[in-house]
């Protein structure tokens, strides 16, 4: 379970102001109950910083004599780690959960900003590259940091528009070794991944960090594209790859109001113009296009949308949805009574 960073330091910094710090008085500065004041002490304590508990009745909390936290000093692949958890944390929305507490988007903040000061310059600027060329498609959910050695250099990559050579593992075991173009690197339920023009494909392609291997900076630079959405590119390569079944609906409601039930990274929408005829008080239609590997699961979805759609294809889909009308319908007849219940 991830541990509350920003709270923990704050703790350190008031215990090293100085004096005994009552439980009470702890809680209240950093917001939290007396509990949680004492786990973060066992915290520090586990750090082997020497964090002593005075009892008695103005007891609490104070450094051993002469203690001063020392230097910050962490491996590429922890500071790594830890500002893209601080920089999730403020993307997942005004309070982050982080263990049993919370981490406000402003301690998140100045606690990257402090790490960010402590760091060696020449790690600072390939962390900048990596923060500058990160999009989110959502607030992201769990998802482990990438591994340092590929991601420090394809986000610098991004940042300076230089050309890179790669090894690649595709999803059915083959490995390839492509020259590309990066574009952007986009963080998507839980995965990682690199948008780019494979010239050795000669196409615009959407990588996987976590089977690239072997990155290595080529000479010279490349232009990137104007108006180059990476975070867009994996939504709609995810949304159009080669799955066994292609669906093709007509809802009536906006892009943004069938997201809801079916996002981005699952379903391609276009709004379709009304007929000329049309009363200007009518929801709009929209064309949905999905490619799936199994159908059962979207009678469901689609009813819990709650809106009037058409479906174009495949007809199985047809079947499935009579289906579950009639077992809807046949539950909402049963008696009660008849099954034993008074």
């Amino acid at each position: 379970m991830p541990r509350p960073i920003a709270r923990v330091l704050a703790l350190l910094e008031l215990l090293q102001s100085g004096g005994i710090r009552t439980v009470a008085e702890l809680a209240d500065r950093l917001d939290v109950d007396e509990r949680t004041v004492r786990r973060y002490a066992g915290h520090l304590i586990d750090l082997d910083v020497p964090v002593e508990s005075v009892r008695g009745r103005h007891g609490g909390y104070r450094l051993g004599p002469g203690y001063r936290m020392p230097p910050l000093m962490l491996s590429d692949d922890e500071a790594l780690a830890v500002l893209l958890g601080l920089l999730t944390s403020r993307r997942a929305g005004p309070t982050a959960a982080m263990g049993t507490g919370t981490v406000t988007a402003t301690a998140s903040e100045t606690a990257a900003a402090k790490i960010r000061r402590a760091l060696p310059e020449r790690l600072s600027r390939r962390l900048d590259a990596v923060l500058g060329s990160l999009a989110f498609t959502a607030p992201p959910g769990e998802a482990a940091a990438p591994d340092s050695g590929v991601l420090l250099p394809v986000a610098d990559a991004v940042s300076h528009h230089r050309p890179i050579s790669i090894r690649y593992t595709a999803a059915d075991g083959r490995r390839s070794e492509r020259t590309l173009h990066p574009h952007g690197v986009v963080a998507h339920s839980g995965k990682w991944y690199l948008t780019a023009a494979d010239l050795t494909a000669g196409e615009d392609r959407t990588f996987r960090l976590d089977r690239i291997t072997g990155v290595r900076t080529l000479p010279g630079s490349f232009e990137p594209p104007a108006g180059a959405d990476p975070a867009e590119r994996v939504l709609t390569g995810l949304a159009t790859a080669p799955y066994q079944h292609e669906v093709t609906l007509r809802i009536q409601g906006t892009a943004e109001q069938i997201h809801t039930r079916l996002p981005a990274g699952v379903a391609v929408v276009e709004e379709l113009p009304p007929p000329s005829s049309a009363d200007s008080e009518t929801e709009p239609w929209s064309r949905v296009e999905l490619r799936v590997d199994r159908l059962d699961w979207l009678p469901a979805v689609l009813a819990s949308l709650d809106r009037p759609f058409a479906i174009e294809r495949p007809a199985e889909l047809r079947g499935l949805v009579e289906a579950l009308a009639e077992r809807l319908t046949h539950s909402a007849r049963r008696s009660a009574s008849a099954h034993g219940h008074r």
